[in-house]
């Protein structure tokens, strides 16, 4: 008698059929992609991508590049873990590069100091208020991406408005009120200690510390298995039991407050906030997620294979700028990525219904 094992959203699979992990194959892809960038730089450039080719022996990476790979996926790797829910889930979020824009604005209005070298802060956004503890500012941040979730994920559940409406709508909006804030002008010269945010390896460490928290958060408790079932059946998910609606209204907000949160890292990492800011993040997130494995259909995925996604959007970018390739080509090989994430999801939904 066969054993069946329970996978990801309560589906099953039988073990004599060998099914391996989605992770391994993002893995394999990731490694893939390196493969190949070794080989082109070896060819073109004469030099290693990832492995030290100085005189050295103290090292075998080049940690230097690595630090960099990671660096560049980081804050946008926060807001995927929050695309990742909202995707399991069985929907679909515009709006976060608009709210990272948004709440940079706000943030870095009550993160500023009042006199910087000496001089009076020119872009000082309220007279009487600065140099505030960095939770202020921090606060400030969370409760814009609860209110931008919030309303996206009450839209959603209530007013029934297909998901990516209803969040297209945000992300027009934030924007706007990105630009209302100081009238477009950038908000700069945050305290020391907001600025610490987003020093050096710090941003990766709330990267790293957030995909932990949510992969146990996901894999261990009712919230989880409530964002698996509801992707993988919302009808189904009601009649037992689940409040849908109240469980949507959750998901997008956290989404939303992770969004918040990457705006808070960013302008702190820039030491300005500028309304333009995040332009373009929802899409490489979203891409970021599916090339992970998460199903736009819903009820699959993992945060561990979003992390994976990121790691090969950050390959992918350096080894480009390794190979001296203008940023032009980046975008355009962004396009085909995303293109290339859906038409791979297709395929893989065909295949797994064809074992089922």
């Amino acid at each position: 008698m066969s054993k069946t094992l329970h996978g990801v959203g309560g589906l099953t699979f039988d073990d004599k059929k060998k099914a391996r992990a989605p992770e391994w194959n993002v893995f394999f892809a990731l490694v893939l992609i390196v493969v190949i960038f070794e080989g082109l730089g070896a060819l073109l450039m004469g030099q290693s991508l990832l492995f030290d080719s100085a005189d050295r022996f103290d090292s075998i990476f080049n940690e230097a590049r690595l630090k960099i790979i990671i660096l560049q996926v980081s804050i946008i790797g926060i807001i995927a873990l929050g695309s990742t829910q909202v995707i399991i889930l069985g929907g679909i979020d515009l709006s976060p590069g608009s709210i990272v824009g948004a709440t940079a604005m706000v943030a870095m209005s009550f993160a500023q100091v009042a006199e910087f070298n000496g001089m009076e802060n020119p872009s000082l956004v309220f007279g009487g208020v600065s140099d505030l503890p960095v939770i202020v500012p921090i606060a400030v941040g969370i409760v814009c991406g609860v209110i931008a979730g919030g309303i996206n994920g009450v839209l959603i559940a209530y007013t029934k408005i297909p998901p990516f409406i209803a969040t297209l709508g945000m992300m027009v909006f934030a924007r706007g009120a990105a630009k209302w804030w100081s009238k477009g002008q950038p908000i700069s010269f945050p305290t020391d200690s907001y600025a610490a945010l987003g020093s050096g390896m710090t941003p990766v460490f709330i990267f790293i510390a957030l995909a932990v928290l949510f992969h146990l958060v996901l894999k261990y408790t009712v919230y989880g298995k409530h964002t698996y079932a509801i992707g993988s059946n919302e009808q189904a998910s009601r009649m037992s039991g689940i409040k849908v609606e109240h469980h949507k209204v959750l998901v997008y907000t956290i989404a939303g407050v992770l969004a918040a949160l990457a705006a808070v890292v960013l302008s702190s990492k820039n030491l300005t906030a500028q309304a333009g800011m995040g332009t373009m993040y929802e899409l490489d997130a979203i891409a970021m997620t599916v090339i992970g494995g998460v199903s736009l259909s819903g009820g699959r995925g993992s945060i561990l294979g979003t992390v994976l996604g990121a790691l090969i959007f950050g390959v992918i970018i350096s080894g480009f700028t390794f190979l001296r390739l203008d940023a032009y080509y980046q975008e355009m090989v962004k396009g085909v990525i995303i293109v290339g994430a859906v038409v791979l999801d297709q395929y893989r939904q065909k295949r797994n219904a064809a074992r089922m």
